[in-house]
Order: structure tokens, then C-alpha cells, then sequence
């Protein structure tokens, strides 16, 4: 299995390996590092003999950059690809043996939050694949700890359903499965919405526990807030955690697009994000 690491000579290059090294831990997973070169900008290609042209040598330094961010026991490698974006590029690189593309978030976020970029935007409305996103600063590399799958009840939950439990099963790690609830002050609904909240969590939490091995660590939790943020901060989250959400059921089958109680997810998270496709289903079982 590969992941597609979108990579630039920055921090959020950095973080993208970072988080991408942390998935593939003991899932004899690849990474292949891709740097986007705009098309027409010199150094598109490396040269297979020879003397080498200025941009020949920029992409030589870029490689040796990115792979040296790799830890020992992680296998990589590295590729400069022409397109006309940097989405674009790592779209047309991802292939059917791809399980992820992994890409750092927007250099200008705060407290190791995400803002989207318009890379990760695209990715977000176009993959075919599952998209995880690095928080701005993210540096860990050891094993993921925990996956969190937050629940919904719309059309595509199944799909972000299979990836995290099949993600948790094969690491033998703990599943936390949270369904977030927004409570307005202006009403006197907020008991029944966090009834129906826990009961929806609990009808996921027997599925989920179903295609586990007897005795896998997994809970279920209500997040209230009178925002989607207020609700995430509410949580707990452990080092070394990853966030697994569904794409919006506005999105074509096989295909990414993030609804609004998903960017606000993904701007309150602390963590890193998966986002699943729709009805995305890999006929290997290995999705992550």
C-alpha cells in the first residue's frame, strides 16, 4: 500500500511526512513523496544523464530535504511531478494502490489548528481517495494511538464507518466513536437532541464493535456545545490521535466534498483529520 505525501520544502511539507509516517507505522505502508512542479516551470523532469540544469539540482535538494524527514524503518520515495496544480499533481499520482494522500494544512493557522489551503481545498472536493490532513505543527512520528470516528446519520457514514474500524482493528489500537451535538440556549430541546445522539452513537457503537475481534477497546461518547467547535473542544484527545470523518452526501460516489459541520470540525480540531469518500471501498480491506 502507498500513501501519496504531498510534499514542499516547508513546514507543512514537514508536517505531511510527519503525519504520513505516523499512519504507515506496521502497515507496511510506502510513502512516495510527491513535489508538484507547476507546468512550465523548469525542472518538471530529471535528467538521466549528464550535466544538470539549475532546476535539475533545485528538485535534487528538495528530495534530499524530504526524504531525510523520513524515520528509519519507513520506506520512501520521492518524485517530482508536472501539473497544473499542486491538488491536481497529487490526484493524477494517486493510483489503485493508493490508501491515502496526506497533506499538511495552511502555514497560517493558529495553535496547531488547521486553516484550509487551497491545496487541501481541492483535495476536499475532488479525491477519490481518503485525504488526512496534518494540524500546522504536527511533528509526531511514532504509531497512531487512537482513532476517534465521528458519527453522523447521513449518506456517507458508512464508508468513514468501515476505514475506522478496519484502521483501529489492523493497529490494535482503541476506537473511540463521538457523535457531536449542538445545543442552542434559545430552546428547550437540548435533552432530546443529546438522547438522540446517544442513541445513534450506540446503534454505530454495536456495528462497529461487531466487526471487531472480541475484547478490541471501543467507546462511544456525546460531545455538547452550543457550537460544533464548543463541542470538539470538549473532548479529550490523546497524543498520537487521528480524527475519521465521511464526506458530505452532496459529494459524487468515489468522491470527496466537505459540508460546513465538517470545516468546522476541521477548524477546531487539535488533531489530525481523515476524510473518507463516499461509498469508498477498497477491495483490499486496507483503506488506512
Amino acid at each position: 500500500m502507498r500513501y501519496v505525501v504531498g510534499y514542499t520544502p516547508n513546514e507543512r511539507g514537514a508536517d505531511a511526512v510527519a503525519l504520513a509516517s505516523s499512519l504507515a507505522r506496521a502497515q507496511d505502508a510506502e510513502l512516495d513523496l510527491v513535489y508538484v512542479l507547476k507546468t512550465g516551470i523548469p525542472g518538471g523532469a530529471l535528467r538521466t544523464g549528464g550535466s544538470l540544469s539549475p532546476g535539475d539540482q533545485d528538485v535534487l535538494a528538495v528530495e534530499r530535504q524530504g526524504l531525510a524527514l523520513v524515520p528509519d524503518g519507513v520506506p520512501a520515495t520521492f518524485r517530482a511531478v508536472p501539473a497544473e496544480s499542486l491538488a491536481d499533481g497529487l490526484i493524477q499520482s494517486a493510483g489503485a494502490d493508493t490508501g491515502l494522500i496526506v497533506v499538511g494544512a495552511a502555514s497560517n493557522g493558529l495553535f496547531k489548528r488547521f486553516t484550509v489551503g487551497s491545496v487541501a481545498n481541492g483535495l476536499l472536493h475532488a479525491s477519490p481517495v481518503p485525504v488526512a490532513l496534518a494540524p500546522r505543527g504536527f511533528n509526531r512520528t511514532e504509531p497512531v494511538t487512537r482513532f476517534t470516528l465521528a458519527t453522523g446519520q447521513r449518506a456517507g457514514a458508512d464508508a468513514a464507518i468501515g476505514t475506522a474500524v478496519g484502521a483501529a482493528n489492523r493497529r490494535g489500537v482503541p476506537l473511540r466513536l463521538v457523535s457531536l451535538v449542538t445545543l442552542d440556549a434559545g430552546t428547550d430541546d437540548g435533552g432530546e437532541a443529546t438522547n438522540a445522539a446517544h442513541r445513534h452513537a450506540n446503534t454505530v457503537l454495536s456495528d462497529a464493535a461487531s466487526r471487531l475481534p472480541e475484547g478490541h477497546d471501543v467507546t462511544v461518547a456525546v460531545a455538547h456545545g452550543r457550537s460544533i467547535e464548543e463541542a470538539i473542544d470538549s473532548l479529550e484527545w490523546l497524543d498520537g490521535e487521528v480524527m475519521v470523518i465521511g464526506s458530505s452526501r452532496l459529494a459524487e460516489k468515489n468522491r470527496l466534498f466537505i459540508g460546513s459541520t465538517a470545516n468546522k470540525i476541521l477548524r477546531a480540531l487539535p488533531v489530525p483529520m481523515v476524510v473518507v469518500p463516499r461509498d469508498y471501498e477498497r477491495v483490499d480491506s486496507m483503506p488506512i
